[in-house]
């Protein structure tokens, strides 16, 4: 073990922790002391995340005491001589409201007032709620669609989303201040904490149901059979009562998954994204005949989908497949009432599907591209709010926004959405299948598929930064024989034209991730995590789909494609 590790052993182990921290970090072996102390939480692009435990890399009372202060000292430093308020929410995991209450009496003790809620909500109510109250900031406390041994700290800024340059940076120096964790106070003012209650549940569902675009379609569709799963979070608390309210009657929970649990008892991953944790929902769709599933993450910012196919099985959605439909939906939805002038976008991440792009440029809207986290499409909306007007945005990890009352993605607005879209296929005699296909058969048929090469502690994260440090300075000119025309490297600001040689700057923020443009269409991007040792690579294909009947050949092709680059990977099991 490292001196400077076995530095912070003794540190926690001799100075006022409480008992059962210190016996936590007895228990230890060599192994798990490296792990839990060889570096310091750091907030990436969601915050803090981490395994809960003992150690200054891992969540624990101490760690979010400590963000808190740094936060609240900033916030101090960003907005002087002002009345400070903050909004704090928390999921369903493990500690989740006990890590809200440390994080609301930190900065009930630096004078800031706090807007805590009762109970656990979804993670874009805290985004709306911070908004109504126009607090400063906000705080929730999720690990989103983690494991259950973890949890996390998202903070977000005034205007709702989640905090940006300089302000991240800002909040990173003050934490990094603070040498003596053990003295923050976290008993607080209780006279500075004010209970939020239901009452904000009604105001941002009744501001859901204002976004409806098709109100015949769902009054005539208002027993459409949709099955839901909150999948043990937080979600339960708003989405059935909202998609009541949006007209819908016919909703059907997936029992065993239903009630908030941070045990997350019938999945391993709490993930829409994983067909596991989606197998109940299935189930009970076959059960009841659903002609669409939806499922949220235990914060409620993500969402899944599932429909009916020709064949009266159920398919699962990617995240790409969602949105575009979604898009689609929402673009035909703005023309049909008169409400394209010219000034309207959509955005998103460089990682989503370029049909995102084809299907605006059809409607003659734009579509902005920004890097990989949703902050930055709330940004792209504080940015425009004043000259033009955003529709939605869209995210391949299954992220959702329409309307500008939230500032990151929103799964019970996506939810409602959907269903509206199913409404209106209905209405025409179709099927959210039948739209996916209209839409490959008139844009294109992309595909895409992600690869996380996950490595282990200290070790992993230096094989991710050789991997990338060769992507930077030596990266290769082909892939699976195909070359490579393209480059746009984030992290040194840089386009490279391969052919010509030609560079030209990136108007992006900086950030650790390398695009390759192939000859045949193909994309294919490289993306660590910035809170744990692994790396994503992103892989993005076209073909062409005449007719529906293709789609299973075509759908093969594309997916052998895929696999045949996979090995820029360096991981012999990328499947």
């Amino acid at each position: 073990m490292e001196d400077y590790i076995k530095n912070k052993v003794d540190y926690w182990l001799n100075n006022d922790f409480d008992e059962p921290t210190k016996e936590a970090v007895k228990a230890m072996n060599e192994e798990e002391l490296i792990e839990a102390f060889y570096t310091d939480l750091k907030f990436g692009t969601g915050g803090l995340r981490g395994i809960m435990g003992a150690g200054t890399n891992r969540i624990n009372k101490y760690i979010i005491a400590k963000a808190t202060q740094g936060f609240a000292d900033y916030l101090h430093t960003a907005f002087p001589g002002e009345q400070l308020s903050v909004a704090v929410a928390h999921d369903s995991r493990n500690n989740s409201r006990f890590f809200a209450e440390i994080t609301a009496a930190v900065f009930s003790a630096n004078k800031i007032k706090v807007f805590l809620f009762k109970e656990l909500r979804p993670t874009p109510e805290l985004s709306f709620a911070l908004r109504h109250f126009q607090a400063n900031a906000g705080v929730v406390i999720t690990a989103s669609h983690n494991p259950k041994e973890y949890n996390g700290y998202k903070a977000y800024w005034q205007d709702g989303g989640q905090v940006l340059p300089p302000h991240d940076k800002g909040i990173i120096d003050a934490i990094a201040k603070i040498d003596n964790i053990t003295a923050i106070d976290t008993k607080g003012n209780p006279a500075l904490i004010e209970t939020i209650t239901e009452e904000i549940d009604k105001i941002y569902i009744n501001k859901i149901c204002s976004l409806k675009l098709s109100p015949a379609a769902i009054k005539n569709n208002r027993d459409l059979k949709i099955v839901y799963t909150p999948i043990h979070g937080s979600g339960i608390t708003v989405v059935p009562r909202a998609l009541e309210q949006y007209g819908f009657t016919n909703i059907t929970l997936v029992d065993e998954q239903k009630d908030p649990d941070g045990n997350f008892p019938t999945v391993p991953y709490p993930n829409p994204e994983e067909r596991a944790a989606m197998e109940p929902a299935l189930k009970k769709a076959g059960a009841v005949g659903a002609d669409i599933i939806l499922a949220t993450d235990p914060d409620t910012d993500r969402v899944g989908m599932g429909i009916k196919k020709p064949d009266q099985s159920y398919t699962l959605l990617n995240g790409n497949q969602t949105g575009s439909i979604l898009i689609y939906y929402l673009l035909h939805g703005w023309q049909a009432a008169g409400k394209l002038t010219g000034s309207e976008y959509i955005v998103k991440t460089i990682v989503t599907s370029e049909l995102f792009r084809e299907i605006a440029a059809a409607f003659q809207v734009e579509c902005m591209e920004v890097l990989t986290g949703f902050k930055y499409i709330a940004e792209k909306i504080r940015l425009n709010e004043k000259n033009k007007t955003f529709i939605a945005g869209g995210e391949e990890s299954y992220g959702y926004l329409t309307g500008s009352f939230v500032r990151d993605k929103d799964a019970v607005i996506a939810c409602c959405l959907l269903s509206e879209c199913a409404a209106w296929a209905a209405a025409q005699g179709k099927s959210l299948y039948d739209i996916l296909m209209e839409i490959y058969i008139k844009y294109g048929f992309f595909l895409e598929q992600l690869v996380s090469v996950k490595k282990k502690g200290k070790q992993g994260l230096e094989e991710i930064k050789k991997m990338m440090h060769t992507f930077h300075t030596a990266p290769p000119t082909e892939i699976n024989n195909t070359k490579i025309l393209y480059i746009k490297d984030y992290a040194r600001q840089l386009a490279t034209d391969t052919v010509t040689g030609r560079t030209a700057p990136l108007d992006q923020p900086v950030s650790e991730v390398v695009q390759f443009f192939l000859e045949d269409k193909t994309i294919i991007t490289a993306r660590p995590s910035g809170t744990e040792p692994k790396i994503k690579f992103y892989f993005a294909v076209k073909g062409t789909l005449n007719q529906s009947a293709d789609f299973p050949r075509v759908y093969r092709e594309l997916t052998d494609k895929i696999t045949a680059y996979k090995k820029i990977t360096g991981d012999n099991d990328a499947s």
